[in-house]
């Protein structure tokens, strides 16, 4: 039989079957190995099995293959600092929660989940929620916000999961697609889905005042159907997003505004750092790059470069 994974807790997976969508409580039959990759988690949400159902098990099925995915999301271990965690596996797109205050989220973590998505051709969105705590400056710095990622392909939303403000579009945008919701913890990516799907009912938790850091409510990553057909991979509060398997001189390929003017440097092996005749510091100099990106592309690149 084939399924797809809709839950990981470690070691038990729980597999939709294909079909029928019956559900299924799974283990691995020995162990998985990626091809040059060393992950901590051999199977992902959203990845596409065979499986089998023992009787003597009383239901339990045995994964037996995993089929090749066509992307994924992916982080470095938490607990393991020499491998990768792969976060969910198979999407149709991924959607960014920030917010600019309680807690406010970093043009540093922003910029790398996108590199990340733009390393695995993933398409993604900024969704920019409790506006309703936003004063009219604080909304105003939104908008410059939202123009910045948009003048280079990015969507952007803005909503409330507390007043239900941006609801209908984000519904729109997840209409028949599977989809990765992620976000620092607090942002309120619980919230937001029991608004968008409130027979799920997923328990949620308050914003610490002392560190205006949420409290990880979602232990692990899970599908939820939220109608037939559109599904949403609900993940655990990211703190931080350190990139995976990205080379130091591949790094601005994944910033769209660098990659269309690489070809227009001096050198074809420029860093985009101190080198003379650099495209890109040219348009960070006249504007025409946010100088928030290209904080971000140096920061990547030094932590990449630490690591080599």
């Amino acid at each position: 039989m084939t399924g797809t994974v809709v839950k990981s807790t470690g070691s038990w997976y729980i597999v939709r079957e294909h079909g029928t969508l019956a559900l299924h409580r799974c283990r691995l039959r020995g162990k998985f190995k990626h091809k040059g990759l060393k992950v901590s988690n051999p199977l992902a949400v959203g990845d596409v099995v065979e499986f089998s159902v023992e009787e003597q098990t009383e239901g339990a099925g045995v994964i037996d293959h995993i089929e090749p995915r066509r992307n994924y999301i992916i982080r470095r271990s938490v607990h393991k600092t020499e491998h990768a965690h792969i976060v969910a596996a198979n999407l149709d797109q991924a959607l960014l929660v920030v917010t600019l205050a309680s807690p406010a989220t970093s043009f540093g973590f922003i910029d790398r989940f996108l590199v990340t998505a733009e390393a695995y051709s993933i398409p993604a969105t900024l969704v920019f929620n409790k506006i309703d705590l936003y004063d009219e400056e604080l909304l105003d710095y939104l908008g410059q916000v939202q123009k910045l990622y948009e003048r280079i392909g990015y969507p952007t939303l803005r909503c409330s999961a507390e007043t239900g403000a941006g609801l209908d579009a984000i519904d729109a945008l997840l209409d028949g697609k599977t989809t990765l919701l992620s976000g620092h913890s607090g942002v309120g990516k619980s919230t937001l889905i029991n608004a968008l799907v409130p027979d799920l009912d997923l328990r949620t938790d308050y914003i610490s005042e002392y560190s205006d850091k949420g409290k990880h409510t979602t232990t692990f990553a899970e599908m939820l159907d939220v109608r037939p057909g559109t599904y949403l991979i609900d993940t655990p509060g990211i703190k931080e997003l350190a990139l995976v398997d990205i080379k130091p001189g591949e790094l601005a390929h994944f910033f769209p505004e660098m990659r269309e003017r690489l070809n227009q440097c001096r050198y074809h092996n420029c860093r985009h750092v101190e080198e003379p005749g650099c495209a890109i510091h040219e348009a960070v100099e006249k504007g025409k790059i946010a100088l928030p990106r290209y904080e971000s592309y140096l920061s990547m690149l030094a932590g990449e470069d630490n690591r080599r």
